[in-house]
C-alpha cells in the first residue's frame, strides 16, 4: 500500500513472509504481519500447507499451526479459478516456477485482496495484471 491510504485492506500472508517471520527474520515485509489489525490479515489452505510441509518436529508443527490459524484461512482454488490461473499463465505470458503461485496470485486478483509477499514470482502478476501488492 502506499502512504496515506487509510481504507482498511484485506491482505492474504504469502508462505515467503511466513517462512521469514517463523525463521525469525527482519525483512521488509515481516513486520505487516505484527503490525497490520488481525481481522485485516487472510492466510490461506495452501500456504498452509507449503509453511507446515516444512516444520521439523511435532511441537514445530502444532506452535506454527497454532500461530497461521489464528487469522481467517481462505481457500483458495475450485475450477473456475483453477482454469483462470492457467489462463493467466498460459496466455499472458506470465512465467511463475510453481503452480501454487499461480493460484494464490490469481486468487488474489479475482478477490480484489492485496498480496504480501517477498517472491519475484509474483512480479509478472503485479505488472501485467494488475495483482495488488503491499510495499
Amino acid at each position: 500500500m502506499s502512504g496515506g491510504e487509510t481504507e482498511a485492506r484485506r491482505i492474504l500472508i504469502n508462505s515467503s513472509v511466513w517462512i521469514d517471520v517463523f525463521r525469525g527474520l527482519t525483512t521488509a515485509e515481516t513486520p505487516m504481519v505484527e503490525q497490520a489489525p488481525t481481522q485485516d490479515l487472510l492466510t490461506a489452505d495452501l500456504v498452509l500447507c507449503e509453511v507446515l510441509r516444512g516444520c521439523r518436529t511435532e511441537q514445530e508443527f502444532d506452535a506454527t499451526l497454532w500461530r497461521l490459524t489464528d487469522f481467517e484461512v481462505v481457500t483458495i482454488s475450485g475450477p473456475d479459478l483453477a482454469i483462470q490461473a492457467a489462463i493467466n499463465y498460459r496466455t499472458r505470458g506470465i512465467t511463475v516456477r510453481g503452480t501454487i503461485d499461480a493460484l494464490i496470485a490469481t486468487w488474489c486478483i479475482e478477490n480484489e485482496c492485496w498480496l504480501l509477499h517477498s517472491d519475484r514470482d509474483f512480479d509478472p502478476f503485479e505488472e501485467h495484471l494488475g495483482l495488488k501488492v503491499v510495499r
